[in-house]
């Protein structure tokens, strides 16, 4: 007789290999045809609701790394909730407007911009944003991101700009929204106006100056022959100079050098002295900030008046403590100047160039300016000193060009309003990381005013008429007929059709007399487009609610979609649109450099799924700590491969044993289960509450170390590898072995369910090997709660004692092996004497410890004089005298009994002879 036809080895059709590349999209388009998503959301629909909304990408070009990992994250959460007691949609979005679109068309061979009229040229990038979204919606699926892809919200669609205006209108209405000239970010790259959000700080190199203004009326201060000295690294805002600011309380000298008198900051004297090579200055006088209020300057080059004012943004970090002041170029200066009744000069148009308003250098670029001007006031011998600093400067974040501040008439929403009610709102909200809450509150409590209003093509547009005299006309019935029109016809028609076809039907207004309106020319930000899907999406959509339980995006958010979202939520309805937010940092290489082109290191996550497929991406995303940057490369990829190997074999192995097992008559009751296999159970239920615990609180690191982990110790270390002496040789149906069988399809199930959200594509595959697995797809599925194990209350502390026992005894077996006493464990014959009573009471009580040591046999003993030493016992290893079973490979004084058989150990000879003998 062949033995091995009578042992019952592992059979399953389950692979070893994962062949992710090519199995994933057959698996994706599966579940779009079986319609998985949908039937999930069906079997949920009477659950409570749990909403993620998503943040829309912007739909240009194709997906990168960040995006994946934004992406999958989400559908980590979404997935989880599921199966977890919710429903809970997922609804997509896209942020659809904005300057990149312009760029991307102007570029384009076959695009005139300029013979186009303004309606044919926002079809084009409509057409244009609506191609890029379906090539993105392609690849989000691709990574198996689950949702409901076919009704995604888009920031172009009509329902949505139609919301937009009904916001801007609602915050109109309770006086958020004004028109104002001051100084915003301009960006003379795009040729538009910025808000915060959009401005990212570089070095750049620019010139350093210290200028020398004369004094024209001391104002009973000052004699008249002093100097006032600025500094500034920004030379070419001279010619927009209206003034000198003092802080009121610092104190000031004139300093006498070199037969001229000049006025700086005392405490700064020492330092500009160093700066300009004084080499003995002479204090004659010394007089506080407020004295010189209304004193006069000259301006260096124009025969204009430089007014001396007070202002307390006047520091001594550096400078001269005497400080350049041009309203129309900067927002302290702006509003300064603005209480001493001068009205902003801001001589520079929409690309940067110098108007008349800047005598001598009309047309030329700002930047390029700082030269000439410097040249001037060499000239006009008001140059004390030039040199060049690197600082931080702030840039456009789309064009990555340097800005500039510029005063122009703009509309602005006032978040100064409503601002403690965002940060009440903030403060109430939960963060993740925590750190989040002090960012965005920072953020907001230092923040003024929104500049909502762009000088470009593409977007919503600002829906103002303005009367015959000028009044802007933002009217509770304007807005609700604009927000109507848009809705039907699309905001397309705002450059399509005439004023007066825009306003209701008889509208008049006393500021025009005759009849005559006109439209506002300039768009929304697009932070206003996106941040105004609380009421697109969540107020709208049926599927949906407001405040979402969660947002989640990149840490980059908190000047963006977090930010613009609180803002016109709370003027609206007066709380966020979120009641959590979490973060995620950026992707790094190996080496935690950023990525980019230049650089060569930029990983395409489509190319990582033809390589190692996508399970492997999303299983590195459960593994990293999100929250921070985090690294990626090929080689940590490799890391994560070698973790997806293991949990796959080890279930794999499972699946094996379950082969001739149906769950429906060979269940054995918890009851009469044996201990080891309900200590597995509860070892289980201990990881599902951890898995669970991380899973709640958006930590998935913790969620795949606690599968990991299971899959590598509990199960591959130690009770897969024991239970094999009783799958293998036991007959089928012997009580033990199907005790193990029963824990396995527990354990397997559970394991299976807790990784669908992780990697979905290989949970589903195995759950197709699962015996009587009921449902066609583990995602139509819930994971369990976890549970309390029959006895272990009671057995635990019995059995994480022998746990620790076992070390001892792994320790003993490792040490005779490498002196030779043994080969394989199974060669041994062990002596454990209990070193205390707790000890020896634990192992007096286990059935079969030979087999939980994988030896073929274990002596309790009170003394063994040859026994090592170790922790909770001495051991002695010794090769067992008994032959080897021919069968079950164990060492046997029983083998040669059995006439039958005698190459068999007693308990293999029974088994032949009562289940295999003809």
């Amino acid at each position: 007789m062949d033995y091995k036809d009578t042992l019952l080895m592992p059979n399953t059709a389950f692979p070893m290999r994962g062949n992710l590349p090519n199995k994933e999209p057959e698996r994706q388009k599966k579940w779009e045809s079986d319609h998985i998503y949908e039937k999930d959301m069906e079997r949920t629909k009477d659950r409570p609701l749990f909403i993620l909304h998503d943040g829309p990408p912007f739909a240009n070009g194709d997906l990168h790394i960040g995006h994946a990992l934004n992406k999958v994250l989400k559908d980590f959460i979404t997935r989880y909730k599921s199966m977890s007691g919710y429903h809970a949609p997922y609804v997509p979005g896209w942020d659809t407007h904005g300057l990149p679109i312009e760029t991307a068309l102007k570029k384009k061979k076959n695009v005139d911009h300029k013979t186009m009229s303004i309606a044919e040229f926002r079809q084009k990038c409509a057409d244009y944003a609506m191609k890029q979204l379906d090539n993105q919606r392609e690849q989000f699926k691709k990574l198996g991101v689950r949702g409901d892809w076919e009704n995604p919200y888009i920031t172009l669609t009509n329902d949505y700009e139609a919301a937009q205006i009904r916001v801007f209108g609602e915050m109109a209405k309770k006086g958020y929204i004004y028109r104002g000239l001051k100084p915003v970010y301009w960006s003379p790259s795009s040729e538009s106006a910025l808000a915060e959000a959009e401005i990212e700080y570089y070095d750049k190199r620019s010139p350093s100056i210290y200028v020398a203004f004369d004094v024209k009326d001391g104002n009973d201060v000052l004699d008249g022959d002093e100097k006032f000295i600025v500094w500034t690294t920004t030379p070419w805002t001279i010619p927009a100079n209206l003034g000198i600011a003092l802080n009121p309380e610092l104190t000031y000298v004139v300093a006498a050098v070199n037969g001229e008198k000049y006025i700086v900051a005392e405490a700064l004297l020492e330092t500009i002295a160093n700066e300009l090579g004084w080499e003995t200055p002479d204090v004659i006088k010394t007089f506080k900030g407020d004295r010189a209020e209304r004193v006069v300057a000259k301006h260096p080059f124009y025969d204009r008046d430089s007014l001396v004012m007070l202002g307390e943004h006047v520091t001594t970090d550096a400078g001269t403590g005497c400080v350049h002041t041009a309203p129309g170029h900067g927002g302290d200066d702006f509003y300064m100047s603005r209480s001493y009744g001068i009205e902003p000069l801001s001589p520079v148009d929409d690309k940067g160039c110098f108007t008349d308003e800047a005598p001598g250098f009309e047309g030329v670029f700002y930047d390029k300016a700082n030269k000439l001007v410097t040249e001037k006031l060499e000239a006009s011998g008001s140059l004390l000193k030039l040199a060049f600093v690197t600082h931080s400067y702030p840039h456009d974040w789309r064009t990555k060009k340097p800005t500039i501040f510029r005063a122009t008439s703009q509309w602005f929403a006032s978040i100064k309003d409503f601002r403690q009610d965002i940060l009440e709102e903030i403060n109430r909200i939960q963060w993740y990381p925590s750190w989040g809450q002090a960012r965005l509150y920072n953020m907001v409590r230092d923040r003024a005013d929104w500049c909502i209003s762009r000088q470009r093509t593409w977007g919503v547009p600002i829906p103002v008429f303005y009367a015959e005299d000028g009044t802007p006309l933002i009217t509770d019935d304007i807005i609700q007929h604009v927000s109507q029109l848009f809705a039907e016809h699309g905001s397309n028609i705002w450059f399509e059709w005439e004023t007066g076809d825009l306003l209701p039907d008889g509208f008049t207004s006393e500021h025009s007399p005759n009849g005559i309106f006109t439209k506002e020319t300039d768009i929304m930000d697009v932070w206003f487009d996106s941040g105004s899907s609380h009421e697109a999406v969540l107020n709208e959509r049926t599927d949906q609610q407001r405040p979402a339980d969660v947002y989640l995006e990149g840490s980059d958010q908190y000047r963006g979609w977090f930010n613009s979202s609180i803002s016109t939520a709370v003027a609206v309805t007066g709380r966020a649109p979120y009641e959590a937010v979490i973060s995620h940092g950026f992707t790094l290489d190996g080496n935690g450099r950023k990525m980019s082109k230049s650089l060569g290191n930029v990983m395409d996550p489509l190319k990582l799924q033809k390589q190692l497929g996508i399970d492997i991406f999303r299983l590195w995303v459960s593994s990293v700590d999100y929250q921070s940057d985090v690294r990626i490369s090929q080689e940590i990829l490799k890391q994560v491969s070698e973790g997806y190997r293991k949990i796959r074999n080890t279930v794999r192995f499972m699946l094996g044993n379950l082969a001739d097992f149906d769950p429906q008559k060979d269940i054995v009751p918890e009851a009469e289960m044996e201990e080891a296999d309900r200590y597995m159970l509860h070892r289980l239920q201990t990881m599902l509450k951890r898995a669970r615990d991380n899973y709640d609180i958006y930590e998935f690191s913790p969620v795949y170390s606690a599968i990991h982990n299971f899959c590598a110790g509990d199960l591959s270390s130690f009770y897969l590898d024991f239970a094999k002496d009783i799958l293998y040789i036991e007959a089928a149906d012997s009580p033990r072995r199907r005790s193990i069988q029963t824990a396995y399809y527990e354990i397997i199930t559970t394991l299976v369910k807790l990784l669908t959200p992780i990697i979905p594509h290989t949970a589903d595959e195995m759950w197709d090997y699962i015996p009587g697995a009921a449902e066609e797809s583990v995602q139509l599925t819930d994971i369990p709660e976890p549970r309390e194990i029959i006895g272990f209350g009671d057995q635990k502390a019995k059995w994480d004692h022998f746990m620790d026992i076992r070390d001892d005894v792994l320790k003993a077996l490792e040490e005779a092996r490498e002196k030779k006493v043994i080969g394989k464990p199974l060669e041994a014959r062990i002596t454990i004497v209990p070193k205390d009573d707790q000890t020896k009471h634990v192992l007096e009580s286990i059935n079969n410890l030979h087999q939980l040591f994988i030896v073929s046999e274990a002596v309790l003993t009170d003394n063994a004089p040859e026994a090592g030493d170790y922790q909770f016992v001495n051991v002695q290893v010794e090769k067992h005298p008994g032959e080897t079973c021919a069968r079950c490979w164990t060492a046997d004084e029983s083998v040669g009994n059995d006439t039958d058989y005698p190459d068999l150990c007693s308990r293999c000879a029974g088994i032949v002879k009562e289940h295999y003998s003809v």
